[in-house]
């Protein structure tokens, strides 16, 4: 006996949704795991043949390629999701992503095959950044598309998987040197990590062939979409100049807190491993934080919610290194606490369901992939231009910094004024009027 499609749809949410947040999860454990493997192990593993600077920094120039990468992967895998689905996309894009986190545990050292090691790597990681510019949009889209209701707290299922598998990467990565010794760990513990990759795919595959294709794409097929990029830029080129300006100052905060602040932190005379329990802590309620803001945005409306966490973010931005200053490690637990989990989540959980009602349907995939992964940026470049400020005032700094995050803060207070809400949008509809608010 087959199920009707009204007793169908809520089964189809749930895996949607599901299979949205074990996906990103997954994503973001392969994403981020080369993150931290790049500043503890990568530098000694491929570029032991230049100095440990030198190779401290190739190691950590290798990350940020893939930042680079996600528009490009956006813009791929939007266009063909546009084209021909959801579903087949984030298949492949999970397939990219597992099979290139596998090959890095598998690759040879640079003492093995030499300056092959290290370009290799870095055709991986380019691999990582597309496959991870890919996921995010098709996964906001399948469990968006499939809702009825509570939009933004659904779609931000797949924002949330962002610290669920930064905090993953971490306890597998840091389990694993700690059973270790740390030769052990350098010579081969450190593959391991990338190798259970394989097996997470095959569960994420599995759970991910159980849901189907989104109504509203299956409603809008017959509709053209032969060129959803050109589609995006011709039509909603001011759509989607607003939409990255509301995202920017959301992934530049996260790269602050993530990767700035740390180093930031020791150097300020805190142990490493302090500043890691506060980023663990804060990345844990991160989960929950995402969650409620999201479910928020679908009663008031996704633009206060945002407008509210930019105002908080730009004072915050001035607390934030006075703070560290202190040396009290529960003062910058509890600062990186209330940045992590409470004000950033406000500008970052209603994203997903913001950037999935900007668009029509058969270009949402490519306008909703390329806003959030040219904001997305912020992340990859605000730590690099940081620490350029602080290297030019001599180890000082911080009020610049703290002046150019407000500043992203009040760009996105201006673009989030000047695009309409969205959180009452049909999806099955068409698309947003650029002159109407």
């Amino acid at each position: 006996m087959t199920e009707s499609p009204a007793s169908a749809q809520p089964v189809q949410l749930r895996r949607a949704v599901a299979s949205s947040y074990l996906g990103s999860v997954i994503e973001y454990y392969d994403f981020l795991l080369y993150a931290t493997a790049s500043a503890l192990v990568f530098g000694k593993v491929f570029f032991s043949g230049l100095p440990p600077l030198a190779a401290t920094v190739a190691s950590l120039g290798t990350f940020a390629t893939g930042y680079l990468a996600r528009p490009l992967g956006g813009v791929i895998f939007g266009h063909f999701g546009d084209r021909l689905g959801r579903k087949r996309m984030l298949i492949l894009t999970m397939v990219l992503m597992g099979v290139a986190s596998f090959l890095i545990g598998l690759l040879p050292t640079y003492e093995q095959i030499g300056s092959l090691a290290p370009i290799t790597l870095v055709l991986l990681r380019v691999v990582q950044g597309v496959a991870v510019g890919g996921e995010w949009g098709g996964a906001v889209l399948m469990s968006a598309e499939h809702a009825t209701g509570r939009r933004g707290l659904w779609a931000s299922f797949t924002n949330a998987g962002a610290p669920s598998g930064m905090l993953l990467s971490t306890a597998v990565l840091s389990g694993s040197a700690a059973v270790l010794g740390e030769r052990e760990f350098l010579s081969w513990g450190w593959r391991v990590p990338f190798l259970i990759s394989i097996a997470l795919l095959g569960v994420g595959l599995f759970v991910r062939a159980r849901v189907e294709e989104t109504p509203v794409f299956t409603a809008a097929r017959r509709q053209d979409a032969s060129a959803p990029l050109l589609d995006v830029l011709r039509h909603h080129p001011r759509t989607l100049l607003l939409g990255v300006g509301v995202g920017l100052s959301a992934f530049v905060l996260q790269g602050t807190l993530t990767t700035f602040l740390l180093a930031y932190g020791v150097e300020a005379g805190f142990a490493r491993q302090e500043v890691l329990n506060g980023l663990t802590l804060s990345s844990g309620l991160a989960i929950l934080g995402i969650l409620g803001w999201s479910a928020l945005s679908d009663r008031v409306g996704r633009r206060p919610v945002v407008l509210a966490g930019a105002v908080l973010a730009a004072v915050y931005s001035f607390l934030l290194f006075p703070v560290a200053d202190t040396g009290s490690v529960a003062l910058l637990t509890l600062l990186l606490v209330l940045g992590q989990s409470v004000i950033h989540p406000m500008m970052y959980g209603p994203l997903a369901a913001l950037y999935a009602e900007l668009f029509s349907t058969r270009s949402r995939y490519t306008g909703a992939s390329l806003g959030y992964q040219l904001a997305g940026l912020g992340a990859g470049l605000a730590p690099v231009v940081f620490a350029q400020i602080r290297a030019a005032n001599d180890g000082g700094g911080t009020m610049v910094i703290s002046a150019v995050i407000a500043a992203f803060c009040l760009l996105t207070v201006g673009c989030a004024l000047a695009l309409r809400e969205t959180s009452r949008t049909d999806l099955a509809g068409g698309p947003i009027s650029e002159g109407v608010r």
